[in-house]
C-alpha cells in the first residue's frame, strides 16, 4: 500500500499562526503539511524545565487550535522524544520535508537536532531551518549585525493561510492522564499563554499602558503593569520580534511617547543581542564565558543556598522578588539582576547554583537570554561593569513606600514603611510596639550587607586584573562586540 505523502512543520519556541516563515513554506510546497508540537520526556527532565513552562505551550496550543477549528484542522501534540515521532511519521508516511525555525537552546536540544539531522539525512528527508527573529546561525563576529537585524525587523510581515494544512488520523503518543492534568491546571497569577492573550497584552501596552514605561521599568510594583509584559510571548513565540517592532512603531501613540515605546523597542533588540551571543556560544549555560573565571573560590553552603532559593534571607527585597518570582514567574529586570547579584556576590555562590532554579521560574525563560544575562550579572564575563547591587538601596528607590515589599511578604505589614526595608533596624522597643519580634515572624539577615559588598567588590575587581581575564576579555571582545 502507498504511503500518503506528507511534510511537517516543527513547532518548538514559535507558537504562532502568523508572521511565521516554516509555515509559509510548507503552505507554498503545496503539499499535505501538519503542525507538531512535542512534549519530549527527556527535555521535560532537564533541570531548566518547570511544569509552568509546559503549561504555558499547551495553552499556546490550545489557543493555536482554536484559530484552526473553523477548518476542521488543528497541532498535533505527541508526548514522545523527537526521535520517536519522527521515526513513527516516517514508518507511517511518505515524509519528505520538515520545516522549523532554527533553535538557539541549549546543549540537550542542540545535541537532540544533531542526531535527528543523522536520521532524516538516512531516509532522505529535507529539513529546512529558517533564522529566529534576526538571530544568525554560523556568525564568527558582530559585523553588520544591528544592520542586519533592522533589515529584518522592517521585513513585510508574513500572512499565513493554511489551505494544506491536514491533521493525521491517530498515534501511539498521547498524552498520560497525569501530564494532562498538570496541563489543565490553571494558575490565575501566571500569564497564560497563547497568540491570542499575547496581542491583548501589545495593544494595552501601545494604547496605554506603555505611556509611562521609562518612568516606571525600574519601580517593582508598578513596572508590572506599565512594561510590556509580552516577554513570555516572545520567549515561547507567541509573537515574533518583527510583529512586536513593527505594531509599536506604526501605532498611533508612537510619535506621542516615542521616548517610551522606543526604550521598550532597544530591549526587544536587546534580547536578541543576547540571542546571538549564545547562539555563536552555547557553552555558556555551564561555563564561564571568560575563562580564567573558573579559579574563583566560591562557598559551598547549602543552607545559605536553600534560603536564598526561598526566599528567607532575612533581607526583604530579595525575598519579596524571590517568592513573587516562585508565584508569578515574572519580576522586572532590575529585580532579576538585584537576584543574581546578592547569590553571586554577596553570598559569593557559584553563578550555576542558581541559574536553573531562576530558569525554572520564570514564565519567560528563553535561554539565549537567560545564560548570558545571569553571567554578566554574575560577574564572570571580564568585559561588563560589575555591579553589586544593594538591595537595601534599590527599595528605597523604587519602592519606597514598600508597597512590593509588603505584598510579597505580609509578615512585615505592620511595620511602618520606612522600617521595613531594614527590620534588623528596629530597636526591642520598637519590635515590642509593632508587636514583631525579628528572627520569629522574620528571618534575621544572612549577611551585612554593607560588608558583603565590600568582599565581593575586593574580590571581584582583584580578580579582574588577573592577567589571564585579560587576556581572555580580547578574545570575547573581538567575537561577541557589536562593531
Amino acid at each position: 500500500m502507498e504511503k500518503q505523502k506528507l511534510n511537517v512543520v516543527w513547532l518548538k519556541r514559535d507558537l504562532r499562526s502568523q508572521d511565521h516563515l516554516p509555515f509559509f513554506l510548507a503552505e507554498k510546497e503545496e503539499s499535505p503539511f501538519i503542525a507538531l508540537y512535542l512534549y519530549e520526556p527527556d527535555l521535560m527532565i532537564s533541570a531548566d524545565n518547570s511544569q509552568r513552562h509546559w503549561r504555558f505551550c499547551y495553552q499556546s496550543v490550545i489557543d493555536l487550535n482554536q484559530s484552526f477549528s473553523k477548518t476542521n484542522k488543528k497541532v498535533e501534540v505527541m508526548f514522545a522524544t523527537a526521535r520517536d515521532a519522527f521515526s513513527y511519521l516516517l514508518e507511517s508516511y511518505d515524509l519528505k520535508k520538515v520545516f522549523s525555525y532554527q533553535e538557539s537552546g541549549t546543549e540537550r536540544t542542540w545535541l537532540r537536532d544533531l542526531k535527528l539531522n543523522q536520521l532524516f539525512l538516512s531516509k532522505n528527508v529535507k529539513w529546512v531551518e529558517c533564522q529566529r527573529d534576526g538571530v544568525q546561525r554560523g556568525r564568527k563576529d558582530r559585523k553588520d549585525w544591528d544592520k542586519h537585524w533592522y533589515i529584518h525587523a522592517n521585513l513585510k510581515i508574513i500572512n499565513n493561510t493554511f489551505n494544506h494544512l491536514r491533521s493525521i488520523d491517530d498515534h501511539p503518543f498521547h498524552l498520560s492522564k497525569d501530564l494532562y492534568t498538570k496541563l489543565e491546571d490553571t494558575d490565575l497569577k501566571i500569564q497564560p499563554g497563547g497568540e491570542t492573550k499575547a496581542w491583548k497584552y501589545l495593544k494595552s501596552f501601545v494604547q496605554e499602558r506603555g505611556f509611562s514605561y521609562h518612568y516606571n521599568i525600574s519601580k517593582p510594583e508598578k513596572s508590572r503593569k506599565a512594561s510590556g509584559r509580552i516577554s513570555p510571548y516572545m520567549a515561547w513565540g507567541n509573537l515574533s520580534s518583527r510583529q512586536v517592532y513593527q505594531y509599536v512603531v506604526n501605532s498611533e501613540n508612537y510619535t506621542f511617547h516615542k521616548k517610551a515605546f522606543n526604550g521598550m523597542l532597544g530591549r526587544l533588540k536587546w534580547r536578541c543581542h543576547f540571542t546571538q551571543k549564545f547562539e555563536m556560544q552555547t557553552d555558556y549555560e555551564y561555563q564561564c564565558l571568560n575563562l580564567a573565571y573558573e579559579a574563583l573560590e566560591w562557598s559551598t553552603n547549602n543552607d545559605v543556598l536553600k534560603k536564598w532559593k526561598e526566599g528567607n534571607t532575612g533581607i526583604p527585597m530579595v525575598d519579596a522578588a524571590m517568592r513573587c518570582l516562585h508565584q508569578t514567574g515574572w519580576v522586572n529586570f532590575r529585580l532579576r539582576a538585584m537576584l543574581v547579584s546578592f547569590l553571586c556576590h554577596h553570598l559569593n555562590h557559584d553563578w550555576r547554583k542558581g541559574v536553573y532554579h531562576l530558569a525554572k521560574l520564570f514564565i519567560d525563560y528563553d535561554p539565549g537570554i537567560h545564560y548570558p544575562q545571569f553571567q554578566m550579572q554574575a560577574s564572570v564575563t571580564g568585559i561588563n561593569t560589575i555591579r553589586i547591587y544593594n538591595p537595601v538601596k534599590l527599595g528605597l528607590d523604587h519602592d519606597k513606600d514598600a508597597v512590593f515589599i509588603k505584598k510579597w511578604l505580609p509578615e512585615l505589614k505592620g511595620l511602618d514603611s520606612k522600617l521595613v526595608h531594614e527590620p534588623w533596624k528596629l530597636t526591642g522597643m520598637e519590635q515590642l510596639l509593632y508587636g514583631f519580634e525579628l528572627g520569629k515572624q522574620y528571618p534575621i539577615p544572612m549577611v551585612d550587607i554593607e560588608e558583603s559588598a565590600r568582599q565581593a567588590r575586593d574580590r571581584l575587581f582583584s580578580f579582574k586584573k588577573n592577567t589571564a581575564v585579560k587576556e581572555y576579555k580580547d578574545i570575547i571582545l573581538n567575537r561577541h562586540t557589536r562593531k
